[in-house]
């Protein structure tokens, strides 16, 4: 993928992200709103997968960022299990 439709994309996600934080404002558009804070974080993450200079880094950098995404999906699991609404 280009450079350009990187950049795009990372730009995509952080509206994404602005988006989400003003749906999260209001009980009635929260579920908007974490949706689009999802789609934000999948739009980033894909994006940084096809950049090339980072997943030609080698395996250790996949290892890596995998690794990132593990420890913090474990963190949101417990945390949205034991915190109450």
């Amino acid at each position: 993928m280009s450079l350009s439709l990187i950049n795009l994309a990372y730009l995509a996600s952080a509206v994404l992200f602005i988006l989400a934080l003003k749906g999260l404002a209001h009980p009635r558009t929260a579920v908007r709103g974490n949706l689009l804070g999802a789609l934000g974080m999948l739009v980033a993450v894909l994006a940084t997968f096809a950049d090339r200079h980072i997943v030609d880094g080698g395996t250790d950098v996949l290892v890596k960022i995998v690794g990132a995404i593990a420890v913090g999906g474990i963190i949101g699991v417990l945390m949205a299990t034991r915190i109450q609404m």
